[in-house]
């Protein structure tokens, strides 16, 4: 076991009067993997892909990640400096889900459906009103963004930035447009940030800013939709699994609505990060064992859509199902956490 230095971790919580660690606080067991799982005491892999790259990311974030000096988020709970430990450029996760590998981690459960509807609400919607968000899919943390006018009342909308963008360049119907027409073309990308439009009131820019896709003709005469999201900053312990699963999903249904099999998913962050608030869940993270998910011939969860809906717009939350995911027995062996929200 290689040891955390514990100076270096407590400096900022010190310096806002948060309770330092003692070093006993920050110890957890080796990671052992075979590049595609953990492993066991015995050897025997164990978990899911994501739960794998979980672990590895969280243990080089509490021991090669940088604090940051003068942090734009702030706690909601006192005001106080959200501080960050991170790491640029270390992340480059790919996922083969054509053969069943998943990001979807066993570490804690995870609640995917309402994510989706955000990204529902960003590519099929195509708007940034927050009265959709809500009403449509239940979500509200959003909301923490809204723009108000000059007499100080909420507009219930998050401006020139993610679905508006989207709309004002009709970016996905061109993407799905482009893939049915020229497969072969290396063009088809998504890409959010346009800095006029940001030159209009705007709420957050976009993290998850870009989408790369590309059509690749296997060797096995299967024409594969692989993708790679772009995010330029990631709040791993809270978003990072929602994340990649809902651009996942996103994925897939662009997948069916082209007709090609979904391929490979890759995730990038250009910068990745623990809240300093997070560090003890992130540890018990790492103490935690990951849970196997092996039936119907799946080694890992998986998303099973609609077979019927076929075009991008007609997909719902309804046409979305997750598969092979014990949620229960995941709740009693690695029961949810709560983080400190850093807006």
């Amino acid at each position: 076991m290689v040891g955390i230095d514990i100076n270096y971790i407590n400096k900022k919580l010190i310096e806002k009067g948060d309770i330092p660690f003692q070093q006993e606080d920050l110890e957890y067991p080796d990671i052992k993997t075979d590049g595609v799982h953990l492993l066991d005491c015995y050897g025997n892999p164990i978990g899911t892909k994501g739960d794998m790259y979980s672990k590895l990311i969280m243990d080089r974030l509490l021991k090669e990640g940088c604090y940051d000096e003068n942090p734009r988020p702030r706690y909601e709970s006192d005001g106080a400096k959200a501080n960050t430990l991170s790491l640029n450029n270390v992340v480059h996760f790919t996922y083969d889900i054509s053969k069943g590998e998943s990001p979807m981690i066993t570490l804690r459960p995870i609640a995917v459906k309402k994510s989706i509807g955000e990204v529902l609400w960003i590519y099929q919607d195509a708007t940034t009103d927050l009265d959709v968000l809500k009403d449509k899919y239940g979500v509200t943390w959003w909301d923490e963004w809204d723009l108000y006018n000059d007499s100080g009342v909420a507009l219930r909308n998050i401006g020139s930035t993610y679905g508006t963008i989207i709309s004002h360049y009709d970016q996905m119907r061109n993407l799905i447009q482009g893939l049915k027409d020229n497969p072969d073309g290396r063009r088809h990308i998504i890409d959010m940030w346009q800095l006029e439009d940001f030159k209009r009131p705007h709420g957050l820019k976009p993290c998850a800013y870009s989408t790369v896709w590309n059509v690749r003709h296997g060797r096995d005469g299967v024409c594969y939709l692989d993708m790679k999201l772009i995010q330029r900053s990631s709040d791993f312990m809270v978003a990072g699994c929602i994340n990649q699963m809902q651009y996942l999903a996103l994925m897939l249904m662009v997948a069916q609505s082209t007709g090609y099999t979904p391929g490979t998913f890759t995730w990038d962050v250009e910068n990745i990060q623990i809240y300093d608030r997070h560090i003890r869940q992130a540890v018990e993270q790492l103490r935690r064992d990951a849970i196997s998910c092996t039936s119907e011939g799946h080694m890992e969860p998986y998303f099973e859509l609609n077979p019927d809906v076929l075009d991008f717009y007609d997909f719902t939350l309804e046409d979305i199902h997750i598969k092979n995911y014990p949620r229960q027995l995941i709740k009693t062996k690695n029961p949810q956490q709560k983080f400190d929200k850093g807006i």
